[in-house]
């Protein structure tokens, strides 16, 4: 089994999307200053190490389909192909969990999106095209979320920004009690960086 990670940049009071997300305004009202830190190019060496961090090779991703895009309900005629133009950064496969059928989309860089309707089966094909390199759960909060409850992750990047957002999208709702111990710890002005190892005998 491959090391299972995920990342997810979030507020102090534990939101990593402001409410009200659109195609127009993605990351929710006020959202986007929680993920200032790495919106650009970072320039503060804490930020710029913990971006180099997480953009390492990976064998699979695992994604939300509103991480992937606004698109709801069915795909119909819809010619969206996420918002990173046409070489993603990711450069491996990406399990994209939707309940909507959908053809594989090809990108540039060795970026392919697969869809899949099940987290448990999102999980397996990842794990079967990482091989014995690592899988990221790469967000949004429901799709870490779903990783927590099962007791899959072997590591969590939580990027905090001194900011609140009131309401938005909530990490660990619904999530049990998990002993993790913090491994890498690294501030900026917009973040501060912790990465955990999370004890999976618990």
């Amino acid at each position: 089994m491959p090391l299972i990670t995920a990342h997810l940049s979030i507020s102090l009071d534990g939101f990593v999307a402001g409410p009200d997300q659109s195609q127009d305004n993605p990351l929710g009202v006020g959202g986007i200053e929680v993920h200032r830190w790495h919106i650009s190019e970072p320039t503060n060496d804490a930020d710029r190490r913990m971006n180099e961090r997480l953009m390492g090779p990976r064998g699979a991703y695992v994604m939300g389909r509103n991480m992937f895009g606004p698109v709801r309900g069915e795909w119909s005629d819809c010619d969206w192909r996420g918002w990173w133009g046409d070489e993603p950064p990711y450069h491996a496969p990406v399990f994209v969990l939707t309940h909507y059928p959908h053809e594989p989309i090809e990108m540039e860089g060795g970026t392919t999106f697969y869809f899949v309707n099940d987290f448990d089966e999102a999980v397996k094909q990842a794990v079967t095209a990482a091989g014995d390199k690592t899988v990221t759960i790469a967000g949004g909060a429901s799709a870490v979320r779903q990783g927590l409850q099962r007791g899959i992750i072997d590591e969590i990047m939580l990027s905090t920004a001194p900011v609140l957002l009131g309401s938005g999208e909530r990490l660990f709702d619904g999530v049990p009690d998990l002993k993790a111990e913090p491994i890498d710890v690294a501030a900026s002005p917009l973040a501060t960086h912790v990465v955990y190892r999370i004890d999976r005998s618990a």
